[in-house]
């Protein structure tokens, strides 16, 4: 994905990944270990799924395979080791459970680092791109999806991938975000649109239907496989889809309440103040103009993901791209951060 670049680059690269690692597990560990699974109906689907097991699940997550199907690979050899140390529990969910747990936060620590590519693409410098990283994944979406057993990490890494290629016009990233967008979650639907216009530097429109009709190949095919392996009618999935418009009344109540706004706040936190710097009375900060159009139509994209599935929050961390950048360019640019504590 990145350009041919020298040892000295690829230690940076290092570096970050090993940041954002080193951010992500600690917190996501403790959710891990201590998070309570008897509210929350998609942990224990997607446990399922990687068990095999597709008959009880949700219409709306029984297709996401990909991140389940990693994790079940992942805990076969992690119940060996269980089995001599702790043989008590090789028999329960706690090797998948654990497998989740690496898998999903080594991919949010790739989408971290993908992050930090598209924030120096922009012109912000290296240590406010490594920052911006930190302020994205201190979120506690970022912890909440890697710690737990859901399917988000991969969607998210998705969604950094697109708005990378979009900036760098690297024709592999955007081929990978449109062969997974369609098996992390049906609703990448709403992102192709964006892709198809703002993805043209990286892979003209032939390339990217062929690319897009590839992943969608694989998504009918596994909505087949999984479809006939429980018996469940083809239709179902269509009225699950069409049920989700009757969620934007909700939606839109919830985003015009005081509790919504929290919600949103809630996303980047205290992070969200910093684009306050470089407001300007009849002025629009340098960071809007920067991501300009792409930008604008990258979070209304977002909105509409907000909207549509009632969960403002864990949703509207799908903009961190979005954030990160504007973050790094106040950083850089208002604050004058060159080097890690060097302004």
């Amino acid at each position: 994905m990145f350009e041919t670049i020298g040892k000295s680059r690829w230690r940076e690269l290092a570096l970050v990944y090993l940041l954002a690692l080193g951010v992500l597990a600690g917190p996501a560990y403790t959710m891990y270990v201590h998070y309570d699974f008897s509210h929350s109906q998609d942990t224990r689907s997607y446990l399922r799924m990687a068990r095999g097991e597709f008959a009880d699940v949700n219409v709306t997550r029984r297709y996401r395979v990909l991140v389940p199907a990693a994790a079940a690979a992942i805990a076969w050899p992690l119940e060996q080791v269980y089995a001599r140390i702790w043989p008590q529990r090789a028999t329960t969910d706690w090797p998948l459970r654990l497998a989740f747990y690496l898998l999903n936060t080594l991919l949010m620590a790739g989408a971290g680092l993908i992050l930090y590519e598209t924030c120096c693409l922009y012109g912000a410098s290296a240590a406010a791109a490594a920052l911006a990283v930190v302020a994205v994944l201190c979120s506690r979406w970022a912890v909440y999806t890697s710690g737990l057993p859901l399917v988000d990490s991969l969607y998210i890494l998705v969604f950094a991938l697109a708005f990378y290629a979009a900036r760098s016009g690297s024709g592999a990233a955007l081929a990978w975000a449109l062969l997974l967008g369609w098996l992390a979650k049906e609703s990448f639907v709403f992102l192709v649109p964006w892709l198809l216009v703002f993805g043209r530097r990286a892979l003209r429109w032939p390339v990217q239907l062929a690319w897009l009709l590839l992943g969608a190949a694989l998504a009918f095919g596994i909505r087949y496989w999984v479809d006939t392996r429980i018996g469940a009618p083809p239709a179902e999935s269509v009225q699950n889809a069409l049920s989700h418009f009757e969620n934007l009344g909700y939606s839109l109540r919830r985003l015009l309440s005081v509790k919504g706004a929290g919600e949103l706040f809630s996303v980047f936190g205290f992070f969200w103040l910093a684009l306050l710097l470089g407001w300007r009375r009849g002025q629009m900060p340098s960071w809007v103009t920067h991501l300009g159009w792409p930008g604008g139509a990258f979070v209304a994209v977002v909105v509409v993901h907000m909207l549509l599935s009632g969960d403002l929050g864990r949703m509207g961390f799908l903009a961190a791209p979005i954030f990160a950048v504007a973050f790094a360019l106040v950083l850089t640019q208002q604050l004058g951060i060159n080097q890690l504590g060097k302004p």
